[in-house]
């Protein structure tokens, strides 16, 4: 145990580790995952948590946070779970998210369902490539529901339709591909189609639009819109359509990967331009400091319900 801790706070500090075994050697960022599980016997770093409010830009946390983490993943072994989305569908609220798997490292996209927003129940995994799933953004259009998971390690942007709503789901075919796109964020907006992702080490934002959903989609004439900028080129969650305006939530990466998460307003979008505007100098959400979140948050997507609103969101407890 007390190697296991060793190992772990010589990694923080950055040091290389003395020729303990006969040899020099760095230690890597998975090795400091597997001493920091073992040593705790937990799962981590992130977790899953619920904000509500009757205001979408200033939301407060449930006491039951976090409402899931690795350990509620009951039909594989994991090492955490992040980037949810929900969907509403009838008097049920459904929630997409990342679970990476202890076997590999690899994520995959798993489904838990609340009548009430705040106590939820985990399913099942529900959609698993051979390459990393993530940031399962699910919308519904034209009575199908439809999933757009970031698959950048196959270096594409992958459509998938749901064959039974919400556990099996189709691959429909790849909407851009050529690229690692981050994050991508599709919505419509003046009846196109619009996609944000990120690219590069999170400092720049690309658009893509089409008029229909498959496609042809066609880059934006003023890419990269976002450029050199890690504190808003990588996106957080759906984008908003808040009282007339559209909200874009972005992470904050400047300091250090997922510590915050802020909005902006888009002033203008369309084929010849893009132009966005900060609504704020403090994060809707972030670090707290202590347990669950305390080191960073980096997802954030509210929605209605009841007579207020509801935020799925996402912590990292170091």
């Amino acid at each position: 145990m007390i190697r296991i801790l060793l190992d772990f706070l010589i990694f923080c500090a950055g040091i290389k580790l003395g020729d303990l075994a006969g040899r020099r050697r760095l230690l890597t960022k998975k090795r400091l995952m597997r001493a920091y599980l073992k040593a705790t016997g937990g799962h981590g770093p992130w977790s899953i948590g619920i904000l509500q409010g009757s205001d979408p830009l200033d939301m407060k946390q449930v006491p039951a946070n976090p409402v899931l983490t690795g350990a509620s993943v009951s039909d594989m072994d994991a090492l955490f779970v992040a980037d949810p989305f929900v969907v509403p569908h009838g008097d049920t609220l459904y929630m997409f998210f990342e679970i990476m798997a202890r076997r590999d490292e690899k994520g995959c996209i798993g489904v838990a369902e609340s009548r009430d927003g705040i106590g939820w129940k985990y399913r099942s995994v529900v959609l698993e490539e051979v390459f990393h799933l993530s940031f399962p953004l699910v919308f519904e259009e034209r009575g199908h529901f439809y999933m757009v998971p970031e698959s950048s390690d196959d270096w594409s942007v992958r459509l998938y339709r749901a064959k039974r709503f919400p556990f099996e789901w189709e691959y429909q075919g790849n909407l851009v591909s050529g690229y690692q796109y981050k994050d991508p964020t599709l919505f419509r907006h003046l009846g196109r189609w619009w996609m944000f992702v990120s690219a590069g080490k999170n400092e720049i934002m690309n658009i893509y639009h089409a008029e229909e959903l498959l496609g042809p989609w066609q880059p934006h004439r003023a890419n990269p819109v976002i450029r050199n900028d890690k504190a808003r080129a990588r996106s957080a969650g759906k984008v908003l359509e808040l009282d007339g305006r559209l909200v874009r939530f972005a992470q904050d990466n400047s300091r250090k990967y997922g510590r915050q998460v802020s909005a902006w307003e888009i002033e203008a979008l369309d084929v010849q331009q893009y132009r966005e505007r900060s609504l704020g100098s403090r994060p809707v959400v972030g670090p707290s400091g202590s347990g669950w979140n305390r080191a960073g948050m980096h997802t954030f997507n509210p929605f209605r319900w009841g007579d207020g609103w509801l935020a799925c969101t996402d912590g990292r407890r170091f």
